[in-house]
């Protein structure tokens, strides 16, 4: 089990809020990169809140993270550098499933799904099937050893309609993960980590 679990986010945090409820806490600590007052936070988030640089540096992580914290990104837009990914246990969760299209890694995987991005040939590409996958941090954006992987059949609309679907799957996702890092719940969907 970990020590702390500190919680990261770029956008609104309201996914971090979601988790607190259903948990049934708040993260020991969050960090954004938002600036103090934003009103892109979400009113539901609570918790001890820490504001990063817009652009944290190496020195910067060191500064906000101690060894032995569990650490999550939901939505933190930013590359961690791969001395810290390495120092720490630090997970993300992308919304595409990266795993079996790697062509979804980075930015927007649910609006690329539904552009039809051509392939190497010129045709169109068909994404039948969308998810979410956890993984450990790298320096490479949305690498790392998977740690839980879902999917489902794509029978959504459009990228707004696919991306309330992923973001429900996500908390679900993470409900289940931060139980097993945090208390040693767990209901071995997951490959188990050391």
């Amino acid at each position: 089990m970990m020590d702390r679990w500190i919680a990261m986010f770029s956008h609104t945090g309201s996914e971090i809020a979601r988790l607190s409820e259903r948990l049934g806490r708040p993260p020991d600590k969050i960090i954004t990169n938002l600036s103090p007052g934003s009103t892109n936070i979400s009113k539901n988030i609570s918790g001890d809140i820490t504001f990063a640089n817009n652009k944290p540096t190496a020195t910067d992580y060191r500064r906000l993270l101690n060894s032995g914290d569990f650490i999550t990104m939901h939505g933190w837009m930013r590359v961690i550098p791969g001395s810290i990914c390495r120092e720490h246990n630090i997970y993300n969760l992308h919304p595409g499933l990266c795993t079996k299209y790697p062509e979804l890694r980075g930015k927007d995987p649910q609006k690329r799904v539904f552009e039809n991005t051509g392939t190497s040939g010129g045709g169109l590409k068909t994404y039948s099937t969308v998810g979410c996958v956890l993984h450990r941090a790298e320096a490479e954006v949305d690498f790392g050893r998977t740690v839980m992987e879902r999917s489902t059949n794509n029978c959504y609309t459009g990228p707004s309609h696919l991306s309330e679907a992923l973001k429900d799957m996500a908390v679900d996702m993470w409900e289940e993960f931060i139980n097993y890092k945090l208390n040693g719940v767990c209901n071995a969907s997951f490959p188990l980590e050391n």
